[in-house]
């Protein structure tokens, strides 16, 4: 389950001069960096970032084979026409 954290906005030039107080404040919760006024990253402690995506299915779930598909029969034609060079004229 997680939990709602408070979310703090410094500029990129304050992250630059003190990440160590970023990534302190990213214990309490998300860090958005802006970058002239607009939004470009985001500090999240390791603990946070976990909690986020703890449940989540991988890529490979998403992506992998749906139910059933390993019983489905799939033959491939064997090709007898071979590629052929190109002719320019």
């Amino acid at each position: 389950m997680t939990m709602t954290r408070p979310a703090r906005t410094i500029t990129s030039r304050e992250f630059n001069q003190s990440t160590g107080a970023a990534k302190r404040a990213a214990r309490n919760g998300p860090v958005y960096i802006t970058n002239r006024g607009r939004p470009s990253h985001v500090l999240l402690s390791y603990e946070h970032y976990r909690e986020m995506t703890e449940d989540q299915p991988s890529i490979v779930d998403i992506l992998g084979e749906p139910p059933g598909v390993a019983d489905t029969e799939f033959d491939i034609p064997k090709r007898d026409d071979l590629a052929r060079a190109a002719v320019f004229d």
